[in-house]
Protein backbone atom coordinates (compact mmCIF):
# COMPACT_ATOMS: atom_id res chain seq x y z
CA UNK A 1 0.00 0.00 0.00
CA UNK A 2 1.08 3.38 -0.74
CA UNK A 3 1.70 5.99 2.18
CA UNK A 4 0.68 9.40 2.17
CA UNK A 5 3.83 10.60 0.79
CA UNK A 6 4.38 8.47 -1.57
CA UNK A 7 0.42 9.25 -3.09
CA UNK A 8 0.75 13.19 -3.04
CA UNK A 9 4.40 12.61 -4.85
CA UNK A 10 2.74 10.29 -7.30
CA UNK A 11 -0.65 12.93 -7.94
CA UNK A 12 2.19 15.68 -8.34
CA UNK A 13 3.97 13.81 -11.11
CA UNK A 14 0.42 13.31 -13.03
CA UNK A 15 -0.35 16.78 -12.29
CA UNK A 16 2.55 17.91 -13.49
CA UNK A 17 2.51 15.73 -16.70
CA UNK A 18 -0.51 17.11 -17.43
CA UNK A 19 0.80 20.48 -18.08
CA UNK A 20 3.45 19.63 -19.85
CA UNK A 21 1.40 17.90 -22.17
CA UNK A 22 -0.70 20.85 -22.05
CA UNK A 23 2.23 22.67 -22.91
CA UNK A 24 3.36 21.02 -25.59
CA UNK A 25 0.06 20.20 -27.61
CA UNK A 26 -0.23 24.62 -27.37
CA UNK A 27 3.56 24.54 -28.88
CA UNK A 28 2.37 21.72 -31.52
CA UNK A 29 -0.63 24.34 -32.55
CA UNK A 30 1.07 27.23 -32.71
CA UNK A 31 4.24 25.39 -35.02
CA UNK A 32 1.36 24.45 -37.03
CA UNK A 33 -0.16 27.59 -37.26
CA UNK A 34 3.24 28.96 -38.01
CA UNK A 35 3.69 26.35 -40.56
CA UNK A 36 0.15 27.33 -42.77
CA UNK A 37 1.17 31.08 -42.43
CA UNK A 38 4.57 30.50 -44.49
CA UNK A 39 2.83 27.87 -46.91
CA UNK A 40 0.54 31.53 -47.55
CA UNK A 41 3.02 33.31 -47.44
CA UNK A 42 4.99 31.55 -50.11
CA UNK A 43 2.42 31.21 -52.40
CA UNK A 44 1.43 34.96 -52.21
CA UNK A 45 5.30 35.36 -53.32
CA UNK A 46 5.07 33.09 -56.13
CA UNK A 47 2.13 35.32 -57.21
CA UNK A 48 3.92 38.30 -56.81
CA UNK A 49 6.90 37.49 -58.85
CA UNK A 50 4.55 36.80 -61.76
CA UNK A 51 3.15 39.56 -61.29
CA UNK A 52 6.18 41.38 -61.03
CA UNK A 53 7.66 39.25 -64.25
CA UNK A 54 4.62 40.50 -66.48
CA UNK A 55 5.11 43.76 -65.26
CA UNK A 56 7.98 44.25 -66.44
CA UNK A 57 6.88 43.21 -70.15
CA UNK A 58 4.11 46.07 -69.93
CA UNK A 59 7.49 48.40 -70.23
CA UNK A 60 8.34 46.79 -73.85
CA UNK A 61 6.23 48.10 -76.74
CA UNK A 62 3.46 46.54 -78.17
CA UNK A 63 4.83 45.16 -81.50
CA UNK A 64 7.68 43.22 -79.61
CA UNK A 65 5.50 40.18 -79.12
CA UNK A 66 5.69 40.37 -82.69
CA UNK A 67 9.78 40.31 -82.95
CA UNK A 68 10.07 38.01 -79.53
CA UNK A 69 7.41 35.78 -79.89
CA UNK A 70 6.05 36.49 -76.28
CA UNK A 71 2.61 37.82 -75.74
CA UNK A 72 2.39 38.11 -71.95
CA UNK A 73 -1.11 38.68 -71.42
CA UNK A 74 -1.91 35.14 -72.45
CA UNK A 75 -1.02 34.81 -68.46
CA UNK A 76 -4.11 36.00 -67.80
CA UNK A 77 -5.67 32.92 -69.08
CA UNK A 78 -3.48 30.40 -67.11
CA UNK A 79 -5.72 29.21 -64.30
CA UNK A 80 -4.68 28.97 -61.04
CA UNK A 81 -1.36 30.21 -62.00
CA UNK A 82 0.28 30.29 -58.58
CA UNK A 83 0.85 26.56 -58.78
CA UNK A 84 3.62 27.46 -61.51
CA UNK A 85 7.07 28.35 -60.52
CA UNK A 86 8.04 30.50 -63.19
CA UNK A 87 11.96 30.27 -64.56
CA UNK A 88 11.94 32.14 -67.94
CA UNK A 89 8.98 34.77 -68.83
CA UNK A 90 9.65 33.60 -72.66
CA UNK A 91 11.70 30.53 -73.92
CA UNK A 92 11.52 28.79 -77.37
CA UNK A 93 11.89 25.64 -77.70
CA UNK A 94 12.08 22.52 -80.71
CA UNK A 95 10.80 19.04 -80.90
CA UNK A 96 8.21 16.46 -81.91
CA UNK A 97 4.97 16.14 -80.46
CA UNK A 98 4.36 12.97 -78.85
CA UNK A 99 0.77 12.90 -77.25
CA UNK A 100 -1.90 15.71 -77.36
CA UNK A 101 -5.23 15.85 -75.26
CA UNK A 102 -7.88 18.76 -74.33
CA UNK A 103 -7.72 18.79 -70.52
CA UNK A 104 -10.87 19.73 -68.47
CA UNK A 105 -9.75 23.45 -67.79
CA UNK A 106 -9.80 24.39 -71.56
CA UNK A 107 -6.04 24.33 -72.21
CA UNK A 108 -4.82 21.53 -74.83
CA UNK A 109 -1.89 19.31 -72.97
CA UNK A 110 0.88 18.51 -74.98
CA UNK A 111 3.29 16.27 -74.70
CA UNK A 112 7.15 17.54 -76.78
CA UNK A 113 10.35 14.94 -77.31
CA UNK A 114 13.12 18.04 -77.42
CA UNK A 115 15.53 17.94 -79.86
CA UNK A 116 19.08 17.22 -79.17
CA UNK A 117 20.49 19.66 -76.57
CA UNK A 118 17.80 20.66 -75.05
CA UNK A 119 17.66 18.17 -72.12
CA UNK A 120 18.81 20.48 -69.54
CA UNK A 121 15.04 22.05 -69.19
CA UNK A 122 13.63 18.94 -68.29
CA UNK A 123 13.26 17.90 -64.26
CA UNK A 124 13.00 14.18 -62.78
CA UNK A 125 9.46 14.20 -63.21
CA UNK A 126 9.29 14.55 -67.07
CA UNK A 127 11.66 11.86 -66.99
CA UNK A 128 9.44 10.00 -64.81
CA UNK A 129 6.38 10.76 -65.55
CA UNK A 130 6.33 12.63 -68.76
CA UNK A 131 8.63 9.70 -70.65
CA UNK A 132 10.93 12.41 -70.74
CA UNK A 133 9.05 14.66 -72.84
CA UNK A 134 8.55 19.16 -71.74
CA UNK A 135 5.23 19.42 -71.09
CA UNK A 136 3.89 22.42 -73.19
CA UNK A 137 -0.24 23.88 -72.84
CA UNK A 138 -2.34 26.32 -75.44
CA UNK A 139 -4.18 27.99 -72.83
CA UNK A 140 -8.22 28.40 -73.85
CA UNK A 141 -7.93 26.24 -77.00
CA UNK A 142 -10.68 23.86 -76.03
CA UNK A 143 -14.29 23.70 -74.38
CA UNK A 144 -13.96 24.12 -70.16
CA UNK A 145 -15.77 21.56 -68.92
CA UNK A 146 -14.63 22.33 -65.01
CA UNK A 147 -17.06 24.74 -63.41
CA UNK A 148 -14.67 26.51 -60.78
CA UNK A 149 -12.10 27.04 -64.14
CA UNK A 150 -15.24 28.82 -66.01
CA UNK A 151 -14.32 32.41 -66.17
CA UNK A 152 -10.59 32.24 -66.69
CA UNK A 153 -11.01 31.63 -70.66
CA UNK A 154 -13.93 33.83 -70.60
CA UNK A 155 -14.03 35.81 -73.33
CA UNK A 156 -10.84 34.50 -75.40
CA UNK A 157 -10.67 31.71 -77.76
CA UNK A 158 -7.20 30.51 -78.33
CA UNK A 159 -5.62 31.35 -81.67
CA UNK A 160 -2.43 28.44 -81.52
CA UNK A 161 -2.25 26.10 -84.87
CA UNK A 162 -2.36 23.08 -82.55
CA UNK A 163 -0.32 20.13 -84.00
CA UNK A 164 -0.94 16.74 -84.55
CA UNK A 165 1.22 13.94 -83.17
CA UNK A 166 4.54 13.51 -84.62
CA UNK A 167 4.58 17.21 -86.10
CA UNK A 168 7.98 18.87 -85.54
CA UNK A 169 7.41 22.19 -84.14
CA UNK A 170 9.16 25.66 -82.66
CA UNK A 171 6.84 26.45 -79.07
CA UNK A 172 7.59 29.95 -77.48
CA UNK A 173 6.04 30.57 -74.09
CA UNK A 174 6.62 30.86 -70.27
CA UNK A 175 9.38 28.17 -69.04
CA UNK A 176 7.83 26.76 -65.69
CA UNK A 177 7.74 24.14 -63.05
CA UNK A 178 4.59 22.80 -62.22
CA UNK A 179 4.39 23.39 -58.39
CA UNK A 180 1.92 20.32 -57.85
CA UNK A 181 3.83 17.51 -60.12
CA UNK A 182 7.20 19.06 -60.35
CA UNK A 183 7.27 18.48 -63.95
CA UNK A 184 8.59 21.43 -66.27
CA UNK A 185 6.90 23.05 -68.94
CA UNK A 186 6.06 26.14 -71.33
CA UNK A 187 2.91 27.18 -70.18
CA UNK A 188 1.02 29.32 -71.68
CA UNK A 189 1.95 28.73 -75.18
CA UNK A 190 2.54 31.86 -76.78
CA UNK A 191 3.39 30.94 -80.46
CA UNK A 192 3.73 27.50 -82.12
CA UNK A 193 5.22 27.33 -85.65
CA UNK A 194 5.63 24.12 -87.99
CA UNK A 195 9.08 22.83 -89.13
CA UNK A 196 8.84 21.79 -92.43
CA UNK A 197 11.31 18.73 -92.85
Amino acid sequence: MLSDEKLNWLINLIYMKRKQFLVCFILMGLILVSCASDKKEKKQKKKEKIEKALAKTTLIPQDSSITTGCDTSLWRYVYNRERLDLINLCKTVTGVVEESNADEDGDQHMLLKLDPGQETLLTKFNLKKKQGDLVIEAVCANNVIVKKVKGTCEGYTSKIQLPKIGDHIRVTGSYVIDGHNGWAEIHPIMTLEFIRK
